[in-house]
């Protein structure tokens, strides 16, 4: 496959404001696969691949993430090739 892979952190107002799922729909929408998941620290991990231009938008779109998070820091870097096979939200 060719295409992007990214995994990486997002600070702030991100634990208990639907961000997991709202990140998982958009990135359902852009059609990545890969996880979301919510980090022990109060930050909330993430891990996606697919189209390049996808993974982009959706690296975009992390910045801000849904209208009721508050998104203080994004933190991304490339990856190798994981070979996800749908996007989940991981507990």
């Amino acid at each position: 496959m060719t295409g992007s892979s990214m995994h990486g952190h997002v600070t702030g107002r991100v634990q208990g404001v639907g961000f997991r799922q709202d990140t998982a729909a958009e990135a359902v929408r852009l059609g990545l696969c890969g996880w979301v998941r919510n980090l022990g620290d109060g930050r909330v991990g993430v891990s996606f691949e697919g189209d390049p231009a996808a993974v982009r938008a959706l690296a975009s779109w992390l910045k801000s993430g849904p209208p009721q998070a508050r998104v203080t820091e994004l933190e991304l870097q490339e990856q190798p090739w994981q070979g996800h096979t749908d996007f989940v939200v991981r507990r």
